[in-house]
This record gives structure tokens, C-alpha cells and sequence, in this order.
């Protein structure tokens, strides 16, 4: 039986669903349920997802006609998903063992896209995700990550795409010696909506956590960071931070960075910081002033400053997918 009919619309008050409620990210009146096309992945077996108590998850998987599971084992993949028609959604299981990449690429047309992810990682999994869906569809993606013992995930993101962004990305470290290591860049532009809320539960001693959100807006766009950091009760010698930076390029754009701590042992290490800034002007000149146009300065100060949010990921491949993804993408809007 679907769980989603009876759970209840969440109130604004939560802090991840006050700047993008829930009905607005619905693709239709809330109380539909409406049908949906199948995310088409490249590669993958077919699998399945249990059901979620949590509004978002329940819905893409209420709609959900496919899931696919990819099995890691000290290899690198490049996972194309390409989402079309006008709602398109669809389930990934993905389980990493040794040393991994993916390179996870969105892509297509669609109205609204929905994608959940759940991840186990054994070993060392270094993961790219690149929304590159079309400028004017809706984009909901929620993701839960379990990391084993000595065990390690790196977790990048560009968000490019869309218009109305929503993203809900937890990881529970229950298990000594594991680490997270995330770092997201967002790109504003035009009147473009990007909302990401991230939660990361230290829930046992010993696990070092670090979150890097850059985010840049331009023209009309809103961006939104808010992170939930826990350290159980109990859960000493944690190492955790998470820090939320914005680059404001113009006056109506605006940004949102809400770092949250709830520290309940007593022998841990956490951080957390916030800031919001305008381009430089003089930066903006030294560079005009060598030959390059007031649109090219700006480009590569964004490009500059959004990469910097990868600063602690050490996997090449997967900074080396992000910046040229990153630089087609400004130099699109550079084209116009």
C-alpha cells in the first residue's frame, strides 16, 4: 500500500520546506497522483526501494515505474539519466565496494523530473552529480547514504540546471571510521530557483564529516542552503564542519545560507560558518583592464569561486567532469 496519500502536507515552519513548500515543488495539485514516464538509464539492473514515511520519497517512489541498482567494485562509471516527457521520475540503488567512481549526469527536457538515490558505500566511493536538466522544468531529488566502517564517500555537485530546484541529501555515519566529504556549487541565473538542504548525522564516535556549498546568483535567482549537522549523544571524537558561501552578482538576486549544529557529546570537533557577499568590482576591473570583457570577468570569478567548493575533493575525475561541465555551461550563458 502507498504511504504517500496519508502523509501529511509539511508545515513551513520546517526549515526544509520553508523556502520551497511542498505544493510548489508538486507537479501537480497535491492531491493527484499523478502517472509518470521512466527516467531512462544507461546502464543498471533492475531493482527495487522500500517505500519512505518522509513526503518526498514516497512520492517519487509512489510514481516511480522503474528502479535501477549499479554495483561498484573498484571501477568508474559514467551514468547517464536522461528524464523527458512531462513528468519523469524514477529510483537508483547504488552499492560501492574498494575503490569507485560515478559520474552521474541529468539531463533532457522534462516538466518535472524526480529522482531518489540510496547508496551504501564499502571502501572509497567518489561520486559526481551534474544537473544539467533544461533551464525551465522542475527537479526534485532526494538521496540517503549509509557509509561502512573505514569506509569513505566523496560527494560532488553542480547544479546548472532547472528552474525550480529541490534537493534532500542525508547521510547517517553509524559506524566508526567513516567519512563524508561533500561539496556542492550552484549556479544562478535568470529567475532560476535552486533550494538544497543537507543532513549529516554522526550517530556513533570516531567519523569526520565536511560540507562546502558555494553558491552564485545572478539576474532574478533565489538560492537556498540549509544544513543540519547532528553529533548524537555519545558519538565523541567526531570531527564535523560545514561552511555555506554566496556570491551575489546582482541586486535582485538573492541567498539564503542556514547552517544548523545540534552538539549532544562533549568531545567532538564541529564548525560551522555562513556568508554572503557582491562581486568584487576590482577584481571585475584588474580583469577588463587585461583585455577581457565585463561578461568574461564575471564568468571566470563565478567559475573560480564555484570550484573553490571542491576544494577538499581529491578524485580528479570527478573535479575534472564538474569544471568542464561548468565551463560549457557559463560560457552557454556568456552566448546567450
Amino acid at each position: 500500500m502507498m504511504q504517500y496519500p496519508q502523509i501529511s502536507i509539511p508545515h513551513r515552519s520546517q526549515h526544509l520546506w520553508r523556502y520551497t513548500p511542498w505544493k510548489r515543488i508538486h507537479p501537480t495539485k497535491v492531491t493527484e497522483m499523478p502517472s509518470s514516464d521512466s527516467i531512462e538509464f544507461s546502464s543498471g539492473q533492475d531493482s527495487k526501494m522500500d517505500d519512505s514515511d518522509e513526503i518526498a520519497r514516497s512520492f517519487i517512489h509512489s510514481i516511480s515505474t522503474s528502479c535501477k541498482k549499479v554495483i561498484l567494485k573498484d571501477e568508474t562509471l559514467e551514468l547517464d539519466l536522461r528524464c523527458s516527457g512531462h513528468i519523469c521520475s524514477g529510483e537508483l540503488n547504488i552499492e560501492s565496494s574498494g575503490k569507485s567512481t560515478i559520474i552521474i549526469r541529468l539531463s533532457g527536457d522534462a516538466g518535472w523530473t524526480g529522482l531518489r538515490i540510496h547508496g551504501t558505500v564499502e571502501g572509497k566511493l567518489s561520486m559526481a552529480t551534474i544537473n544539467d536538466l533544461s533551464k525551465d522544468g522542475h527537479f526534485l531529488r532526494c538521496e540517503d547514504w549509509d557509509v561502512g566502517r573505514d569506509s569513505e564517500l566523496e560527494f560532488a555537485t553542480l547544479s546548472a540546471g532547472g528552474f525550480l530546484n529541490k534537493s534532500d541529501l542525508r547521510v547517517d555515519l553509524t559506524n566508526k571510521g567513516a567519512q563524508i566529504r561533500a561539496g556542492i556549487a550552484s549556479n544562478g541565473y535568470a529567475s532560476r530557483h535552486d533550494d538544497h538542504h543537507v543532513e549529516i548525522k554522526h550517530s556513533i564516535g570516531h567519523t569526520d564529516s565536511s560540507l562546502m556549498m558555494h553558491a552564485s546568483c545572478g539576474d532574478s535567482s533565489h538560492s537556498v542552503g540549509t544544513g543540519l549537522l547532528t553529533i548524537c549523544e555519545g558519538a565523541d571524537g567526531s570531527d564535523a564542519g560545514q561552511v555555506f558561501r554566496n556570491l551575489l552578482l546582482s541586486e535582485k538576486s538573492r541567498a539564503e545560507a542556514i547552517p544548523e549544529l545540534e552538539v549532544l557529546a562533549d568531545d567532538v570537533k564541529a564548525a560551522h560558518g555562513a556568508a554572503s557577499a557582491p562581486i568584487d568590482a576590482n577584481q571585475i576591473h584588474y580583469l577588463s583592464s587585461r583585455g577581457l570583457s565585463p561578461d568574461e570577468s564575471s564568468a571566470l570569478i563565478v567559475e573560480g569561486f564555484l570550484m573553490d567548493a571542491f576544494r577538499d575533493i581529491k578524485n580528479e575525475e570527478v573535479v575534472s567532469a564538474i569544471r568542464t561541465r561548468l565551463l560549457v555551461h557559463l560560457e552557454c550563458l556568456m552566448n546567450g
